[in-house]
């Protein structure tokens, strides 16, 4: 079965302006927030994360995972339906892929699933035998799928984003100010195991950037609920300045921009990534109070 003409129309048009693996990433994404869209997946759940930075605001950086956020406590939450009518659709347009749910460990609020197909297959679909060489048989295309089932217990605002391609849709998503929230919990709180978020910190710079404030009610939930900050206590911008440039002192920033380079086209940026460097953008974040 050969893709929608839908979907074809939106390979061309990406395809143009990045490599052929990475649109056909880009196209299967945008199809399964469609199907998620179609099963009521988002009265539920928010959008959020580097991923929805890019396809809702143009974030210029690739993001492999879609995240979203259930908008109210449910670590018993079942995403297996959810899951089963997105592929329904995905099949509808042409696209045969293996839902892969993995199991959630106990003490875990992270719910995660896998999208995989293999690119072969994939490739032959749309006719783009050309690009076939070098691909080895056994190679798969996969999106992972994460929701975090034990959000904040004060609930935040939500916007209604409209997508135009491969139809017209649209999903849910929390307002800028909370989002740049959620990336600030990720760049001060986020356990680095094996190794640090570049990722997190070009997304900062990217906030930064618009001159977008951090909403600090919200971040400071979040810390509270990650117990980065106790439930007495305030947090307010000299406090959450603190914080940052502690954590910046702490960061291996040449570790970071390994962490990056994979996601980004214009890498001679990274030149200037430094402790000095993240201090100066720190100096420049913007707070919201709000509640």
């Amino acid at each position: 079965m050969s893709l929608n003409p839908s979907i074809q129309k939106m390979v061309e048009n990406y395809h143009n302006k990045m490599p052929l693996i990475d649109t056909l990433r880009e196209v299967l994404q945008q199809t399964a927030l469609l199907g998620l869209a179609r099963h009521h997946f988002f009265e539920h759940a928010v959008f959020y994360g580097g991923t929805a930075l890019r396809i809702l605001y143009g974030l210029d950086r690739y993001s492999e995972d879609l995240d979203f956020s259930l908008l109210k406590p449910a670590k018993d939450f079942d995403f297996t339906p959810f899951l089963k009518g997105m592929n329904e659709e995905l099949k509808a347009l042409g696209f045969h892929l293996e839902v892969a749910i993995k199991k959630k460990s106990q003490d875990s609020a992270i719910c995660s699933a896998f999208l995989k197909t293999n690119t072969l297959t994939l490739l032959l679909s749309i006719q783009q035998t050309i690009e076939i060489a070098g691909i080895h048989p056994e190679q798969k295309i996969q999106i992972k799928l994460e929701i975090d089932t034990d959000p904040p217990l004060k609930h935040f605002p939500i916007e209604n984003r409209l997508l135009l391609n491969p139809l017209p849709f649209y999903v849910a998503t929390y307002a800028m100010s909370d989002l740049f929230a959620g990336k600030m919990h990720a760049v001060l709180c986020r356990s680095w195991k094996q190794r640090v978020k570049g990722r997190d910190w070009y997304d900062f710079i990217w906030y930064v950037q618009k001159k977008e404030p951090v909403h600090l009610a919200h971040l400071a939930e979040r810390m509270r609920q990650t117990k980065h900050l106790m439930p007495e206590e305030k947090l307010d911008q000299a406090k959450l300045f603190d914080f940052l440039h502690r954590r910046i002192d702490e960061i291996d920033w040449e570790a970071a921009k390994q962490d990056i380079a994979p996601f980004i086209f214009e890498k001679e940026q990274l030149a200037l990534w430094s402790k000095e460097f993240f201090h100066a953008v720190a100096s420049q974040v913007q707070v919201v109070e709000g509640s």
